[in-house]
């Protein structure tokens, strides 16, 4: 299948890399064509509904003129891709081979990512981008259960020390502390469900509900930042509206609408990478942290 071609242009589109099913992903190409173009990189949560973050972001793409990837980590080879791959395969390479194809069949710019992932998508897009900071532009993040913070004296996933099942991977606090990034947590999703992790430690370190904790997690990211001289943007951005639900979050809390004006601005025609500076101003979120 061609996917250059005009004919494939504007549908979401179903692929896995040559044969292996283990590297599955779903891709919209907006109709103008992908050809340096920026990718979104959208990661689902426990539910694995890749699909669905492909077409539900399909329209926004097209609008903005970006392309989408959204990889599928499936229970029998990636069960614990939140955390990049401490038990079964490594999710962070996975999805680096995807990119690669991305780039061959779209020509779109796969070397500044800019990414979105919804609850256990949320662990993994945030800790992706700790690992491959240069490779990343911007992340949003929708209601992740926990998070890693940017505290060299934990290990990893709690902070960011190496971990001896992942001994390539470092983390370095200068380069990941530039990228911007925006948590988006409803405002009703407050319930300690059987899918929120759960325990002492981090109930008392980052919170007892999702909302608290991307709370915390934001607010130890501008403290880190400060610290490094950095003024990058980190928000934490309530929805309206919307619990745990990757569907309500977008139909009641506008969550589609939100994380494109975040990561591409207002502008329907030329997606840009936001300056680290730049304020944002937006009337339907409750409020910033």
């Amino acid at each position: 299948m061609d996917i250059k071609a005009n004919r494939t242009n504007g549908k979401v589109l179903e692929r896995q890399v040559g044969d292996n099913k283990a590297l599955s992903y779903f891709l919209y190409v907006p109709t103008q064509g992908g050809k340096n173009a920026p990718v979104l990189v959208s990661v689902h949560g426990i539910s694995r509904n890749a699909d669905k973050h492909a077409r539900r972001f399909s329209r926004y793409a097209e609008r903005h003129g970006v392309v989408i990837v959204a990889p599928l980590f499936d229970e029998q080879h990636y069960p614990g891709y939140q955390r990049l791959g401490l038990s079964g395969a490594r999710a962070d390479l996975a999805l680096n081979q995807i990119l690669a194809e991305v780039a061959e069949l779209t020509q779109a710019n796969t070397h500044q990512l800019y990414m979105f992932g919804y609850s256990g998508g949320g662990q993994f897009v945030h800790r992706y981008a700790m690992a491959y900071p240069n490779r990343v532009a911007a992340i949003a993040i929708g209601a992740a259960g926990w998070y890693t913070l940017p505290d060299p004296d934990q290990r990893f996933p709690y902070g960011i020390a190496a971990h001896h099942k992942l001994p390539d991977l470092s983390f370095d606090l200068s380069q990941f502390l530039r990228i911007p990034a925006y948590a988006f947590v409803g405002e009703q999703d407050i319930l300690r469900d059987d899918a929120l992790r759960q325990s002492a430690r981090l109930d008392r370190q980052q919170g007892k509900t999702r909302f608290e904790r991307a709370e915390r997690w934001v607010k130890a990211m501008k403290k880190a930042a400060r610290q490094q001289g950095l003024e990058t943007e980190f928000h934490f951005m309530p929805l309206p509206k919307a619990d745990h639900s990757f569907t309500r979050s977008i139909k009641a809390g506008g969550m589609a609408e939100h994380v494109f004006s975040c990561l591409f601005g207002q502008s329907a025609a030329t997606p840009k990478r936001r300056s680290l500076h730049t304020k944002l101003s937006f009337t339907s979120v409750a409020h910033f942290s």
